[in-house]
């Protein structure tokens, strides 16, 4: 059977949500890049539209799983003592994008991602109750748009190429929510926010093709850099709130990611595709003076089994889970066990 060239839905997690998740809540992201958005020779638009589910409920440092009980005995040397233990992060992400390729040389994609977010800390010394700095909060909003090119005019078979793009400070940074203890509001930390207040460049290489000495088996690599190049340097509309217990009011600076992802699809069906991708990230902590610089950042590496369903020729629908089997966290975040994403794409 002949291969047939096609476009590789890369599940990628870690990157920019085309959404952005926040893989603890003080501030270290994972990143699901889906780059289903033109990344073949077919010309014209494409929109898509991904649904992720992230629950962050498992409490990590390092490369182990601890109790709360543990977590709320470990001193915090960014605060000068106890670290404060978080009790879950449920994200919700949609994510719209919309692809132009010229089906020559050079392709576009805007990715716009809504959020719906609930967390709750316990504080510090707070478990199981919730104590000092204990707080809830829920928001709803757009995040982060990002905008990315490509250039793919290299070779004639139009199967590598270069992404170079910008995300925007598009997303709300001023968000607070509500002590546990009281009732009263509270500042929330820059890393939970619906947007992270900066200006990042997105620098990336791409490519896939048919392995050798198969008749219907593919792969697919990528590897993408994001690095923040206009932080958040002052506060905004934070400021106009006057919450009263105070927070994250200064500088915030993300830290820099580098997003590997590569695997491998099988094309002997007529409709359906399955594929399976091993994802990794390496995230800087974050940096300014609002900023957690003990608990962010770490390193990541998920597997992903998924499946791709073509509908006909300009509707296809996807389907996979990630499972992750190597984290490494700074300091003491919580984390998903898995993450579940579901999406359309329709080609016109």
């Amino acid at each position: 059977m002949k291969f047939k060239t096609k476009l590789f839905i890369t599940l990628f997690s870690f990157s920019t949500s085309a959404g952005v998740f926040a893989c603890a809540s003080c501030g270290c992201s994972v990143n699901s890049d889906l780059w289903a958005q033109g990344m073949g020779s077919n010309s014209g638009w494409t929109f898509d539209v991904r649904y992720d589910y992230l629950n962050q409920n498992q409490l990590r440092s390092g490369t182990n799983t601890i109790s709360p009980s543990i977590a709320q005995n470990i001193n915090n040397p960014q605060a000068g003592g106890h670290a404060e233990v978080e009790g879950y992060t449920r994200n919700n992400y949609l994510t719209s994008s919309l692809d132009y390729n010229n089906g020559e040389t050079w392709g576009v994609t805007v990715v716009l991602p809504f959020i719906q977010r609930e967390h709750m800390t316990y504080g510090v010394d707070g478990w199981p109750s919730g104590g000092a700095q204990g707080y809830k909060s829920q928001t709803t909003g757009l995040g982060d748009v990002k905008v990315i090119g490509r250039y793919f005019g290299f070779s004639e078979q139009k199967n590598w190429g270069l992404q170079f793009g910008l995300k925007l400070p598009t997303g709300n940074n001023a968000q607070t929510g509500v002590l546990i203890g009281n009732g009263q509001i509270t500042a929330v930390d820059p890393g939970l926010q619906l947007g992270t207040g900066s200006t990042d460049l997105i620098a990336g290489i791409y490519r896939f093709g048919h392995i050798q000495a198969t008749e219907n088996w593919g792969y697919f690599a990528n590897l993408q850099f994001q690095a923040t190049v206009a932080p958040k340097s002052t506060p905004t509309n934070i400021d106009a709130l006057q919450v009263p217990n105070g927070g994250p009011y200064g500088s915030y600076r993300p830290g820099n990611s580098l997003n590997m992802n590569g695997g491998i699809n099988y094309q002997g069906f007529d409709r359906w595709t399955p594929m399976l991708q091993f994802n990794f990230i390496d995230k800087r902590t974050d940096s300014g003076n609002a900023a957690d610089t003990w608990s962010t950042g770490g390193a990541l590496l998920y597997v992903t089994p998924g499946v791709l369903y073509s509908a006909n020729e300009s509707s296809q629908f996807y389907a996979n889970v990630q499972l992750p089997i190597y984290q490494n966290l700074n300091g003491i975040q919580i984390a998903p066990t898995f993450i579940g994403s579901v999406g359309v794409r329709l080609h016109f």
